[in-house]
């Protein structure tokens, strides 16, 4: 009998200890390496804009580009799991950024925010749609709640600012709600085209049962050069 209990006893710490060491991966480990991959991204971007390689999205006619007159560039094709972009949201903290990486795999939201592949391109008529984790892998959308109407979102391809207001949000829904990333979305509240983005992140906070939506509707663009737009600037 005695031999029965310590053998169990044995089973059940080396259990625990399997599961602690499994909640410190998820909860710290894997933070540490998406944050190492998020800032690496967000490094290289930035090299190749300043070496000059800037590949932009097409700014919208219209829009506000302070000082430019030059015609829109054609929108450069996204490459599959790669960055294009880096998104700033002054409302999650004025350090938060985040690079904006093309496609929803798996691999791909470890690095950083990802890309509805179906979905328009930055700065473009139609619905930029963007989709992040709320918890590990550098739980970039923790604060997804917090987000009000009237926030601003920043993106920008290295050529082009891209502002972006919020009209309603934080909403909740199904998974099986892929409305919310349609052209127009219904629930919305917009009606007609647009250049709107939406945001998706899982809900609630460490589950995933439903999900979180943010819309917003593109409020100005302007070029690099003009310096940071005035969301960003404190």
């Amino acid at each position: 009998m005695r031999v029965i209990v310590r053998t169990v006893s044995e089973l059940c710490i080396t259990v625990g200890t399997l599961i602690v060491l499994f909640v410190a991966y998820v909860l710290f480990w894997t933070g540490v390496k998406a944050d190492s991959a998020m800032e690496s991204q967000i490094d290289e971007l930035q090299e190749q804009w300043a070496k000059g390689d800037v590949k932009p999205s097409s700014a919208p006619e219209g829009s506000t580009r302070p000082g430019s007159s030059a015609a829109p560039a054609g929108p450069a094709p996204y490459k599959d799991g790669e960055p294009f972009a880096v998104m700033y949201i002054p409302r999650l903290g004025f350090t938060w950024n985040k690079p904006v990486l093309e496609g929803t795999e798996v691999n791909t939201l470890k690095e950083g925010l990802g890309h509805y592949a179906n979905t328009a391109r930055l700065g473009q008529k139609g619905n930029f749609s963007v989709a992040g984790h709320r918890r590990t892998y550098g739980d970039p959308f923790k604060d997804f709640p917090r987000l009000r109407v009237g926030d601003a979102v920043v993106l920008t391809d290295g050529a082009t600012w891209f502002t972006y207001r919020i009209d309603k949000g934080p909403y909740k829904t199904l998974p099986a709600d892929v409305e919310v990333i349609d052209p127009v979305p219904r629930k919305s509240g917009y009606t007609r085209p647009g250049r709107y983005l939406t945001l998706t992140t899982c809900e609630p906070e460490w589950g995933h049962s439903h999900r979180l939506i943010v819309w917003a509707h593109l409020d100005s663009t302007q070029p690099v050069e003009a310096g940071k737009p005035e969301a960003l600037r404190r």
